[in-house]
């Protein structure tokens, strides 16, 4: 293994301490650090994790003189992403960066342009793509075991009205930060949307519509997709509708299908011919990632077990560690993340468009494609 050592600072002290314990745990790590405005974070984490007191911050700026610092890892409130990641970059830091990359087409372009210039590895850590269901479908599209992809189908669907959820969040659009819903469908196909459809449908109450002038309590998009004859569609719901969490893929082959579960823990099917409908549980991923932090996939080693998001699974359907894997791996090996800028600035504006049409009465709206 590559014997390069790599400081990084996590920003951020909601989920993203769940990140604290995997890189340190991780070989190529010298030393991580936080920073929160919360002081007693900043304690209580500090003494909990063994953390370096000079590598703990109350003020994101002060990240960026530090010549120390290798890496910055965002996981801030979602108006903060863009700022920070510019930030970041300009300072010459390799930056991840929690969905969505931002929040207007002209920031994903600022930050594509700003990794450019700094040369450094950007990563948005989209969790989606790396979830033990993710990663199931995908090898099985890439070993040829579902034949031709047909069609792909995505959805969020989550309460955001529950406690716990920053102000922001409330009447926030649904496919405003559609990534969950897109990043999956796209990556399966390995391509990026070309043009969108999309219809609202429903209504939120009128407390929640006014915050961003967006009246849908749900947003279905369609996506044509560069070089493909595959379609894709993609649906979100935050507020006012009743249903259980599910951030879900299916995807529909010649030879066979996968579909998501309708319930949490109620199994997976596969569908492999005629009538043919199999139950399953998909396996876990440890043998993907290095032994060292492999164990990180699995529910018992998170802090937060009930917070939503961890219900499918440790970090997102075991995606935590895979993602810090990845965003490490190229920094030590000189290229580009998985998920890089222009990349993640296409899922990005796929949501972003998408909304825009929805707006305008499903008007088709070309995407942009950053190369």
């Amino acid at each position: 293994m590559n014997e390069k050592k790599i400081t990084v600072v996590i920003v951020g002290m909601g989920f993203g301490k769940e990140f604290i314990q995997i890189y340190q745990s991780h070989p190529n790590i010298k030393a991580v650090g936080i920073c929160t405005r919360n002081k007693e974070t900043i304690t209580e984490l500090a003494k909990k994790f063994n953390l370096d007191k000079n590598l703990c911050f109350e003020h994101f700026d002060d990240i960026l003189e530090r010549k120390d610092v290798d890496a910055i890892h965002i996981v801030t409130p979602v108006p903060e992403h863009a700022r920070m990641t510019i930030a970041s970059l300009n300072a010459n830091k390799h930056t991840a960066c929690t969905i969505p990359m931002a929040m207007t087409i002209e920031d994903c372009k600022a930050i594509v342009e700003a990794k450019r210039k700094a040369n450094k590895v950007y990563m948005m850590m989209e969790t989606a793509l790396y979830t033990r269901e993710f990663l199931y479908g995908l090898h099985l599209a890439e070993s040829g075991k579902l034949g031709r992809i047909q069609f792909v189908r995505g959805s969020h669907i989550q309460d955001m009205s529950m406690e716990g959820w920053a102000e922001y969040w409330k009447g926030f659009p649904p496919m405003l930060n559609g990534t969950h819903a897109i990043s999956p469908l796209l990556r399966i196909n390995n391509t990026k949307a070309d043009t969108v459809v999309c219809h609202g449908s429903g209504r939120l109450s009128d407390d929640l519509a006014k915050r961003y002038g967006s009246p849908f309590a749900v947003e279905t998009a369609t996506f044509t997709l560069k070089n493909s004859d595959v379609v894709a569609e993609a649906t979100r719901s935050l507020f006012d509708v009743v249903r259980q969490y599910r951030e879900s893929y299916d995807v529909y082959g010649t030879k066979m299908s996968f579909e998501w579960e309708q319930l949490q823990d109620e199994q997976h099917v596969l569908f492999d011919g005629g009538e043919n409908a199999l139950r399953i549980d998909v396996p876990d991923t440890d043998e993907m990632l290095i032994p060292e932090i492999a164990h990180y996939t699995r529910r018992e080693k998170i802090d937060d077990p009930n917070h939503v998001s961890f219900l499918q699974g440790a970090g997102h359907g075991g995606s935590h560690p895979h993602l810090v894997q990845e965003f490490l791996n190229a920094i030590i090996e000189g290229r580009n993340s998985a998920v890089d800028a222009d990349v993640a600035a296409n899922y990005t504006c796929a949501g972003i468009c998408a909304h825009e049409s929805a707006m305008n009465n499903g008007k088709r709206i070309s995407i942009p494609i950053f190369e």
